[in-house]
């Protein structure tokens, strides 16, 4: 069956969280991609922007001091819809909407599941610095071994992938193999792993919370990245594509 054309309607930004509502300078811009499913041109559910929220917030909260501003981008639809990429698209008109409104700004891509899939395909923009997928899902190799999703777009930018290793949604093994190929053309490219978390990484949110943080505040802002953070960006593979997030991270670090 044809796919259906996706109804007129425009992809939006959420309001702005942090820097004290925009009255300081914004001086870094964190946008937040939410999950989705594979298919679907029905307005997405609300909940899917909600369950980014509090990280949008937490972000927000940490890089006030900095001039750090979050949003939560609001998808056209609700699946990815194969070649047409609609997150993708959406992610990049964000990116346009974020230098229209704030000028010449570092952007930190910030996605969950399909969110995470986006943030990586629109890592090309010249706005973006970083990107930090969090259970990404990306697809497997196609039958003549090539790869759906490119990975030079992430020449140049920061780039931390985070997943639970009992994810039943999104294979971990496939976003390892993705980060391998990352790495091979960008050397900054991370891979955290969350021993016996799910696809929600709810068991750890907080270590979760506290690593997305560090890395944000890090790439955007030339702070110095937790020792964790910092080895596994210099390690080779596969070392610094398997590296476990610790109980207890960011305990005894900036909030």
């Amino acid at each position: 069956m044809a796919q259906q054309a996706l109804p007129e309607r425009e992809a939006r930004l959420g309001r702005p969280l942090g820097s004290g509502g925009t009255e300081r300078a914004v001086t870094g811009v964190a946008l937040l991609l939410p999950g989705g499913g594979p298919t679907g041109i029905r307005r997405p559910s609300p909940v899917t922007a909600l369950a980014v929220r509090p990280l949008a917030a937490r972000l927000a909260r940490a890089g006030r001091a900095e001039g750090l501003v979050t949003h939560v981008v609001h998808y056209r639809c609700r699946g990815w819809n194969g070649a047409a990429a609609h997150p993708a698209r959406d992610a990049a008109w964000a990116l346009e909407e974020v230098v229209r409104r704030y000028g010449d700004v570092p952007v930190c891509l910030v996605g969950t599941g399909m969110g995470a899939r986006a943030a990586l395909h629109a890592a090309g923009h010249p706005a973006v610095n970083s990107v930090l997928a969090l259970a990404p899902w990306l697809p497997a190799p196609r039958a003549d071994g090539g790869h759906p999703d490119p990975v030079k777009q992430l020449i140049g930018r920061r780039v931390l992938l985070v997943h639970g290793t009992n994810d039943e949604r999104h294979d971990p093994d496939l976003s390892y193999r993705y980060a391998e190929r990352a790495k091979k053309v960008n050397r900054d490219t991370c891979r955290f792993e969350v021993h016996s978390d799910g696809h929600s990484l709810h068991q750890h949110r907080a270590e979760v919370h506290a690593l997305a943080t560090d890395f944000l505040l890090g790439s955007l802002f030339a702070r110095d990245y937790a020792r964790p953070v910092a080895d596994a960006l210099a390690a080779p593979p596969p070392l610094g594509l398997r590296m476990p997030l610790a109980s207890g991270f960011g305990a005894s670090l900036r909030h």
